[in-house]
């Protein structure tokens, strides 16, 4: 097992530039994101992972426009690209370097138990894109390519997280070095997992066809109001403890909301409010703090947006402070692998 001791603790996470942010991804990342910047004594690295958006097809006109508008959700949302290192994957080419490493060391097996792959590729896994299959192990690059120690990620990243400390493992005994970290999840957080407004047995999606189940990071204040007022919920009141919003999910869905944006735990909000409330008196009360957090957001988003090139110069000194951190060991990689000339 490699000393985690000996490298530096850096952390690393990205998100798709596929359009449409959402609540879920404001709340189950991008604030966490934030957070870990300001930790003391943590290097922090955040993507647009524009690599792993091709594996499905892109439309290149608003894959351009996406990853801006992603890269202005980070930045509005709180990153400070003095603190943290923001960039665009395929701006550092090392990320698919070493992912051709990777791609000899992982095997087809461990690929097909993906359960992500399963789900995306379906009954009609010939049609799907290698780049679709092999995903895990550019993830598993995105990570170790900076020697990142830690990587905040949702449930649903988690089986592919195992994959890259597999990967990790594999090439260390392979090629008896300890050269890459055993990286450590970071899955925290009452919304981590942030559930549709219309239906609390899934996720908040951009992809869901209805509008009304999410909240978008670019709604007006009218607009998020309108939604959470308009969210399913039962008809029974708040309860007095978690446990009577077990087998509620809308219920807990929208707990779990408040207490994420006001910072505080989902039983503490069932405390200030009391057992007996009525969604009726808890909607606009959750509307009200939503619109608080997420129109300022919002409109700093529209404002950065604006001026695509200032977005584009702060990506481009991204790429180059990730390739001083990302080169060196990809070299090293070289070397451990025996490339001549590396």
């Amino acid at each position: 097992m490699t000393d985690a001791a000996k490298f530096t603790p850096r952390v690393l996470s990205g998100i798709q530039p596929s359009g449409g942010l959402t609540l879920g991804n404001y709340l189950g990342a991008m604030k966490r994101f934030v957070e870990m910047q300001d930790e003391s004594g943590l290097e922090t690295l955040y993507c647009m992972v524009d690599l792993h958006a091709i594996t499905v097809w892109q439309d290149p006109a608003a894959l351009t426009r996406n990853t801006r508008e992603l890269a202005a959700g980070y930045i509005a949302a709180g990153l400070d690209p003095a603190k943290s290192i923001l960039f665009n994957q395929s701006q550092v080419p090392e990320h698919a370097q070493l992912a051709w490493i990777f791609n000899c060391v992982a095997r087809m097996g461990w690929m097909g138990r993906m359960t992500q792959w399963k789900d995306k590729a379906g009954k009609n896994s010939e049609n799907a894109s290698l780049g679709l299959f092999a995903y895990p192990a550019l993830m598993a690059a995105d990570i170790l390519i900076y020697h990142a120690t830690h990587v905040p990620v949702g449930e649903d990243q988690k089986q592919h997280l195992e994959l890259t400390r597999d990967i990790a493992m594999k090439f260390n005994h392979d090629y008896g070095v300890d050269f890459f970290p055993i990286t450590e999840p970071v899955i925290e957080g009452a919304a981590t997992r942030v559930m549709s407004l219309r239906d609390g047995s899934k996720k908040m999606s951009k992809s869901d066809p209805s509008d009304m189940s999410r909240i978008n990071m670019t709604d007006d204040a009218d607009a998020i109001a309108k939604k959470i007022r308009k969210a399913r919920t039962d008809p029974d009141p708040l309860p007095a403890t978690t446990d009577g919003l077990r087998d509620r999910a809308e219920a807990r869905n929208l707990v779990n909301i408040y207490a994420a944006l006001a910072e505080t735990s989902p039983q503490a909000v069932l405390e200030e409010f009391g057992a007996g409330t009525q969604f009726g008196t808890f909607k606009p009360a959750l509307a009200e703090l939503a619109v608080e957090k997420l129109s300022p957001i919002s409109a700093e988003m529209a404002r950065l947006m604006d001026d695509p090139a200032e977005i584009d110069r702060m990506l481009a000194d991204g790429a180059d402070r990730a390739r001083e951190i990302a080169h060196p060991i990809l070299k090293r990689t070289y070397e451990i692998v025996g490339m001549v000339g590396a």
